[in-house]
């Protein structure tokens, strides 16, 4: 098989991209994916365009008891930030770091370059993407969340992450417990896309989503 993807026919792969969909964190099981696996994953998340090749970003793992540490590092920060909440709350917001059995923290890291940096976020944008791709072509869920934690100065200390690294995403990783079933309101093409001849308007999609 040739090494050189590029033009090559995949309908599976189309079919794939078009029917493409999120699990939810809080439905996932064990097992995630084991060193073997996350290693695919992880490689498939650093082959994106990266215009003068700066890889902007860099992964964390958590597996295992690593997940614990860090739902006590949120327990922390929630309890800093609320602290007329019951304990409860903020063990809680902790959990939830737990739903699936494995987390990647992508983290994209602005690199020294000639290169505008919008074109290195849209590169760690892309990582995202693939490492979901990844995750659902081995067989597992995967859903891309934030959540506030991602921009909390505890947190993030917490994490090893200093002022020039910025949380892209917690990819919650996992085993769904059934099929995944439904589908959400996709975007129309008609909102979005313009044969561009110089004459026709331009479809911005204002009137839907602003």
């Amino acid at each position: 098989m040739s090494d050189i993807y590029t033009g090559k026919q995949c309908p599976e792969l189309l079919d794939y991209l078009l029917h493409r969909r999120s699990g939810k964190a809080d439905d996932m099981r064990a097992p995630g994916p084991d060193k073997s696996q996350m290693a695919q994953i992880v490689t498939a998340a650093m082959r994106v365009p990266d215009h003068g090749k700066t890889a902007p970003f860099y992964f964390l793992v958590f597996e295992g008891q690593a997940r614990q540490k860090v739902s006590e590092i949120i327990e922390q920060a929630h309890a800093r930030n609320n602290p007329d909440d019951k304990p409860k709350k903020a063990r809680e917001a902790g959990e939830k770091f737990l739903d699936a059995p494995t987390v990647v923290a992508v983290i994209y890291r602005a690199r020294k370059a000639k290169h505008p940096l919008w074109e290195q976020i849209m590169s760690v944008g892309a990582s995202c993407q693939n490492l979901i791709l990844a995750a659902n072509a081995l067989g597992f869920a995967a859903q891309w969340l934030s959540r506030w934690y991602a921009y909390d100065d505890h947190v993030r200390g917490g994490l090893g992450l200093d002022g020039r690294d910025v949380v892209a995403g917690f990819i919650h990783i996992g085993t769904p417990p059934k099929k995944l079933e439904g589908e959400r309101e996709r975007p129309s093409l008609d909102d979005l896309v313009t044969y561009w001849d110089g004459t026709a308007a331009v479809n911005k999609g204002d009137a839907t989503y602003d």
